[in-house]
């Protein structure tokens, strides 16, 4: 199968700032990348780029005073298969993980274990460990926080939500993050790409996702805590411990660290603006290939076809 993937991101500077992007397609789906993800910007910007202590791909930029408009058109592969379900895997005693895991038992700003780890034991100290126990994590913070872009927020942590039980696809993640941590499984939070493919309508307005991964018999598995059903079309664009970036970028803030702070709401269009001294609009969009020709610049997802059928323009 073959998607359709890019986003278009505009800003209003009230002074030149120095930026941090991270919206490069993940390494490890770089062999599926058709059409590359470059990064286009309108006024052209002088760009240098780094690999984080994560592997990401970062993109540095300086934006100048004014607007700024980023976009990318891109077109990967992916199988067509949802996420893998398995069972089976066992968790794996703390004193046999590997070195390189034990950053992700750890707490963070955004994932309090301290101060979740004894609600997390008496929730699932008595589940089966290992899938299973990562499964009731994810159908607890399924059910426990109600989803709103109005209830989103920069600062906000997994202790938050769960005082909460509102927020976004960020907040589901932190939490069962911070839940499975305080469980002694290492869990990495995952941000990309995710459509509606394989999802029957309604459809939602189109965004960046939040998901995690889990530490299971010598695996990373991908959970979604948000869905809470194994999806199909992700498209990784970054991992790490977790996440303080919003729509992720990073602003270098100097003389006016004010300019970018502000609340989310829903735009005209569906779209989610952040407001503050300076402006932001951003569209993501994703969707199969097979409807290329009938809804060029659709944002959403469409039902998947196969290969052939988008190569003859059936259905």
């Amino acid at each position: 199968m073959k998607i359709r993937i890019g986003y278009e991101l505009i800003y209003d500077c009230p002074q030149t700032t120095p930026m941090i992007l991270t919206l490069s397609v993940h390494y490890t789906r770089v062999s599926d990348i058709i059409i590359p993800d470059h990064l286009i910007a309108e006024p052209p910007v002088p760009l240098t780029a780094y690999r984080d202590s994560f592997g990401n791909w970062c993109s540095r930029i300086v934006a100048p005073r004014g607007q700024l408009r980023l976009s990318t058109d891109a077109l990967v592969k992916d199988t067509g298969q949802p996420d893998e379900v398995v069972p089976q895997a066992k968790q794996t005693p703390v004193e046999e993980l590997p070195d390189e895991t034990l950053l992700f038992l750890l707490g963070s700003r955004y994932c309090e274990t301290d101060l979740l780890s004894q609600m997390a034991w008496d929730l699932f100290g008595k589940s089966a460990t290992g899938w299973e126990r990562v499964q009731a994590i994810c159908d607890f913070v399924h059910q426990h926080i109600a989803f709103g872009y109005e209830h989103a927020r920069p600062t906000k942590t997994a202790g938050e939500a769960f005082q909460e039980r509102t927020g976004v696809c960020r907040d589901y993640t932190h939490l069962a993050i911070a839940f499975c941590r305080c469980m002694n499984i290492p869990a990495r939070y995952c941000t990309g790409y995710l459509g509606d493919i394989g999802v029957p309508p309604p459809y939602g307005p189109m965004d960046f996702a939040a998901w995690f991964e889990a530490y299971l018999d010598g695996h990373w598995y991908t959970f979604d805590a948000r869905n809470n059903i194994p999806r199909i079309g992700r498209v990784l664009i970054a991992r790490g411990a977790a996440t303080r970036r919003r729509r992720h970028q990073q602003y270098l803030r100097s003389q006016h660290p004010e300019q970018f702070q502000g609340s989310d709401r829903r735009g005209e269009r569906g779209v989610k603006r952040l407001k503050g001294r300076g402006g932001l609009s951003a569209r993501p969009w994703m969707y199969s290939a097979s409807c290329l020709r009938r809804k060029r610049f659709s944002r959403r997802a469409l039902p998947i076809r196969s290969e052939h059928e988008s190569e003859e323009g059936t259905g």
